[in-house]
């Protein structure tokens, strides 16, 4: 299965279809956990921009931490300073609200980037996967400075 070298999506070639799209927007990432967070997003029909899959969460009580997520692969994307907002959507339950704490501090050190955080139109507890297509359209349009 291959991993697209641009979002680390699993699958879809690299790069991905979503990544080699041109009307896709350049300076917007939103970060998620896992690969079917970014189908999720696709079916509200609301986001335009582009993704980049952490591949967990960060969960000391199951061993995981930063450095097994991918964290130097984002920075790596906000080089270039073409992306100005970084959107955290990790799941709202306390191993993505901890990943997002985290993300959130390093994020703050890179200048002309604005990082936001999905509101909480999402039920706390409810993974992005299974969240309807409404609910993930409020929450994008409803984000916070994070």
């Amino acid at each position: 299965m291959a991993t697209c070298s641009v979002c680390c999506d699993l699958g879809g070639g690299d790069p991905c279809a979503l990544c080699a799209a041109p009307n896709r927007d350049d300076k917007t990432v939103l970060v998620v956990e896992q690969p079917q967070d970014i189908l999720a997003f696709e079916r509200s029909g609301e986001y335009r921009g582009r993704y980049h899959v952490l591949h967990g969460a960060i969960s000391p009580l199951d061993g995981v931490g930063a450095d097994q997520l991918k964290v130097r692969e984002l920075l790596e994307r906000l080089r270039n300073g073409v992306v100005t907002e970084v959107i955290l959507a990790t799941d709202p339950d306390v191993e993505g609200d901890a990943t997002a704490l985290y993300l959130g501090r390093l994020l703050a050190a890179i200048d002309g980037v604005r990082t936001t955080r999905l509101a909480h139109g999402i039920s706390v507890g409810t993974e992005i996967e299974y969240a309807d297509a409404m609910s993930l359209a409020r929450a994008l349009e409803n984000r916070r400075d994070f």
